[in-house]
């Protein structure tokens, strides 16, 4: 009898104590759970919309920016101006543009689409680029002219082909391009691949391409310097970073970043 009373005294032990364990490790998992519940860091996503000449600066300025703001990751669309204009006008979210011409930057002022006041940041002016080697002996601009010469410029709504025009216009020459291009990284592109004997580029993308392309200055070159302004767009999302961005461009340390990669003072 005593051996029973002892045994269902042990058996109770066991069940409260468990009981009382159970209750710990409920509390423990509420505590958790209301841990894990709780509201989560709020992701931001910027969206960037600029200029193709400006992809390499702005991706180094892009990785700073998030190093320097936790939770914020930042977004590009790299295309030629009048691209990413027509984009935003057509509703594209963007936060912030940034433009390789004045002209386009006044589209957008234009349509009331600006944040803000837009600021101009650097420039950038033309260059003759060649293969490697430079095949078909191109020394300035009147070579360009030459019948059997494949010469590749920007479409004339593209800043670089606007450039492009006023530097034909200042030396009295008229060309006459296989193929004119949205972007000047397209230019580019046909010249590195052997498309093209030759293509007017930034001096920035000659940079760019290395010992790809061989870069050629001509004096009307001074004739056609492109001012880049930059600017938040008007409902951005995220209004703050987004300026905070335009003040990283604008900044010492985002016109020093520029002019390593050849760009020129605003």
């Amino acid at each position: 009898m005593k051996n029973l009373i002892r045994s269902a005294a042990a058996a109770a032990v066991i069940v409260l104590t468990a009981a009382a364990c159970g209750g710990g490790s409920t509390e423990a998992s509420g505590e958790a759970s209301d841990a894990g519940g709780g509201a989560a860091a709020e992701e931001i996503t910027l969206q960037v919309f600029a200029a193709a000449s400006l992809q390499e600066s702005f991706e180094e300025l892009g990785a700073q920016f998030e190093e320097e703001n936790e939770g914020v990751s930042v977004e590009f669309n790299f295309a030629g101006s009048s691209t990413l204009v027509e984009q935003i006008q057509q509703g594209a979210p963007a936060d912030v543009f940034a433009s390789a011409d004045t002209n386009n930057m006044t589209k957008l002022v234009d349509s009331d689409l600006q944040g803000a006041e837009p600021v101009d940041f650097t420039t950038n002016t033309l260059m003759i680029a060649v293969p490697a080697g430079n095949p078909e002996g191109v020394t300035g601009l009147e070579d360009l002219t030459a019948e059997d010469l494949n010469l590749v410029v920007c479409a004339p709504e593209v800043p670089c082909g606007a450039a492009t025009e006023t530097v034909e216009q200042a030396a009295g020459l008229e060309f006459s391009p296989v193929s004119e291009e949205q972007s000047v990284t397209d230019v580019l592109n046909k010249v590195t691949a052997g498309e093209a004997d030759a293509g007017l580029v930034y001096v920035t993308d000659v940079q760019k391409a290395g010992d790809a392309v061989e870069g050629i200055d001509f004096p009307e070159a001074q004739e056609a310097v492109n001012t880049y302004p930059i600017v938040t767009v008007v409902g951005s999302a995220h209004p703050e970073h987004a300026q905070e961005f335009v003040d990283l461009v604008t900044g010492e340390q985002g016109q020093e970043l520029l002019v390593g990669y050849g760009f020129g003072g605003a």
